[in-house]
């Protein structure tokens, strides 16, 4: 029997730890978001830094070691009911509070329904296709007729650079932007006051049909922002429409056998409702965090699966290097208020799903390792679970801890972590 009732996963969006072997067939080379952040901006992660981060990623202006920050992180620790044996010196000897590791993707892709369903079991041969080139001109037409609006763009380019460039024309023709990226996405971007957010929504689904169900494309998504020419800004009202998931997860199995999944942020989207008992969108990472909290009042027993967005969205797509480092920081305060907050029975992991290095010329995911940071009162301290060949070893650690297993991809790190 497991120790473990409740399982927390916090996803930071494309807080990747450094390139994967195969970068280069994805123009990555050289991408290192955390590493190469960390190259021009000390980086005051002390929560992290005590789970083992410092470990997988190289954080050249490390915060000493003995220092209020750390000595805060160990105290809380051992206030939580960690043994002796696994907290010894824990601030004079550096050794991580928690069990950490890195997880490289088997999947094809760098995307995050690709990386979030390989957490839960599914392994794809195939990524999922893209369109540098735009889509064709026969898609474009048959989507301005199901929607009633011309369209302007139909080109691989950054969200906040198409605004800027096409928003004044969208003001005063009511087209609809569209766009796509290195991803399997289609992107639709429209002011909130010419095109109200129902029938943005409306005008995705429209594109699900043609482009996801159609095509095979990973994701539609609603980009809405607000704001005049040159001070355009999106908005929260961002939806994603996934295709379902190719296989079974570990949702799926969890869900059936009714135990409670938690999906809070874009979760529930990126599998398509699928396998969710209770799905919570967020507007930033910090209500993101604080649905977690509120979630750790009310769910007894159960999986609270969270994505922080903001990472990505907000700063890796805009290469804003000192905005992506400044998140970071806030989440780690965050997570320092969490972590006593954990009952006893409870295993929080928290990972990423692939890289988005706001220091490269590129404003698109990369090809990147993961971090895989393990704590709670039942695990063993110190102990490093290398680097894990799918994201999968994630799903099937949880599938043993609920009995919902064996999944069809993974390797359980279950007995390497617990005491």
């Amino acid at each position: 029997m497991s120790s473990f009732r409740r399982a927390i996963v916090i996803v930071m969006d494309s807080v990747g730890i450094g390139e994967l072997p195969d970068a280069s067939v994805y123009g990555d080379q050289g991408s290192d978001t955390v590493g190469n952040i960390a190259k021009q901006i000390p980086l005051k992660i002390p929560a992290l830094r005590r789970l083992g981060f410092d470990r997988l990623v190289r954080l050249d202006a490390n915060v000493p070691e003995g220092t209020a920050e750390n000595a805060e992180i160990a105290e809380i620790f051992l206030e939580r009911g960690s043994s002796a044996d696994s907290a010894v010196s824990p601030v004079s000897s550096g050794t991580s509070l928690g069990a950490y590791g890195r997880m490289a993707e088997a999947s094809s892709g760098k995307d995050s329904v690709t990386g979030h369903w390989e957490m839960m079991g599914i392994v794809l041969d195939r990524a999922f296709p893209t369109f540098p080139g735009g889509f064709a001109p026969e898609i474009l037409a048959e989507f301005s007729r199901l929607t009633g609006r011309g369209w302007l763009g139909n080109t691989a380019a950054s969200g906040t650079q198409i605004i800027d460039e096409l928003g004044p024309e969208h003001l005063r023709t009511g087209a609809l932007i569209v766009y796509t990226s290195a991803d399997s996405v289609f992107q639709i971007a429209a002011h909130e006051t010419i095109v109200p957010i129902p029938e943005l929504y409306r005008d995705c689904e429209i594109a699900y049909k043609l482009v996801g169900e159609g095509l095979g494309v990973g994701r539609v998504i609603a980009r809405p922002f607000v704001g005049a020419p040159g001070q355009f800004k999106r908005t929260s009202n961002r939806r994603d429409y996934a295709l379902p998931p190719s296989a079974e997860t570990l949702l799926d199995r969890m869900k059936a056998a009714s135990i409670p999944v938690v999906a809070i942020g874009k979760i529930e989207d990126l599998f398509a409702g699928r396998g969710i008992t209770q799905g919570i969108h967020t507007v930033s990472d910090d209500d993101g965090m604080d649905k977690v909290e509120q979630q750790l009042k009310v769910v007894e027993r159960g999986f609270i699966f969270t994505n922080l967005v903001d990472f990505d969205a907000q700063y890796g797509h805009r290469n804003d290097v000192a905005g992506y480092a400044a998140n970071l920081e806030r989440f780690d305060a965050r997570l320092m208020t969490l972590l006593p907050q954990l009952r006893d029975d409870d295993l929080l992991i928290i990972t990423a799903d692939h890289g988005n290095d706001p220091t490269t010329p590129s404003t698109d995911h990369a090809r990147e390792y993961v971090p895989l940071l393990v704590t709670g009162a039942h695990v063993r301290a110190g102990v490093d679970l290398g680097t894990r060949q799918t994201f999968a070893d994630l799903g099937q650690t949880l599938a043993e801890i609920f009995g919902v297993g064996p999944l069809s991809h993974g390797t359980s790190f279950l007995d390497a972590i617990t005491k």
